[in-house]
């Protein structure tokens, strides 16, 4: 690899040629791009993954600001697959991003080619969502990482990467262990959660969320990932 000039340069210096190549050539599928999973594409983007896809049908907002890495007062109003994958491509000008700007769901699921991603990252919100993605990704053998509730939450050192039937505390976890236990998966799914318990000091519609742990669990996420891909593991 050609080390002048190039934004991959210390990366390179820790991971090398052969294993840079692998990150290069690369196809991620990043479902939710709020706190969790912004985060998880940029650094991904910024390891050197050299395709990523890019799945959410929000825009961003003024409540996203205090979380979101693609959350700018310049941006509000914006998709958030247009807004991240500008940013993305200011990082790295020859990454491959592919927008979908849908909401993942039955209707939509049919339109994603499960089989054409290395690996895929679930950061979206909705149970049903989250069960369908794990039984599409099981279906065409795509490894999955999935990240369970981080609303509600201090501490991103309680923060692991786990199994899931060996979570606990999160309710989002219970949840996906029934819906998927009644699917017929009782394990083989990792996930990113936290055994913290959750707070709230001013009650509302939506869980109160900070930074530190959403962005911290999309890093966590992209490290599991890279490593993946660089040692060559599925």
């Amino acid at each position: 690899m050609e080390l002048t000039h190039d934004f991959r340069q210390r990366t390179a210096l820790l991971l090398g040629d052969e294993r840079m190549a692998r990150l290069q050539n690369a196809r991620v599928a990043v479902f939710g791009l709020g706190g969790v999973g912004g985060a998880c594409a940029e650094a991904l983007c910024r390891a050197g993954v050299g395709r990523l896809t890019l799945v959410d049908n929000d825009t961003v907002s003024l409540s996203n600001i205090n979380r979101q890495i693609v959350a700018l007062h310049s941006t509000v109003g914006q998709p958030k697959t247009a807004a991240l994958r500008a940013r993305l491509l200011d990082i790295n000008p020859a990454c491959d991003i592919e927008e979908k700007n849908l909401f993942f769901d039955q209707s939509t699921a049919d339109s994603i080619d499960f089989s054409a991603f290395d690996y895929m990252i679930d950061a979206i919100d909705t149970v049903s969502a989250k069960l369908l993605l794990v039984e599409r990704a099981r279906a065409a053998g795509t490894p999955i990482l999935c990240c369970m509730g981080t609303g509600n939450k201090l501490h991103p050192e309680m923060l692991e990467i786990t199994d899931i039937s060996k979570t606990s505390v999160c309710p989002l976890a219970r949840s996906m262990r029934k819906k998927l236990r009644d699917a017929g998966i009782t394990e083989g799914i990792t996930v990113v959660y936290s055994h913290e318990e959750p707070q709230r000091f001013i009650e509302g519609s939506v869980p109160g969320s900070l930074v530190f742990v959403p962005a911290c669990a999309g890093m966590m996420m992209a490290a599991h990932i890279v490593q993946k891909i660089i040692a060559g593991q599925d």
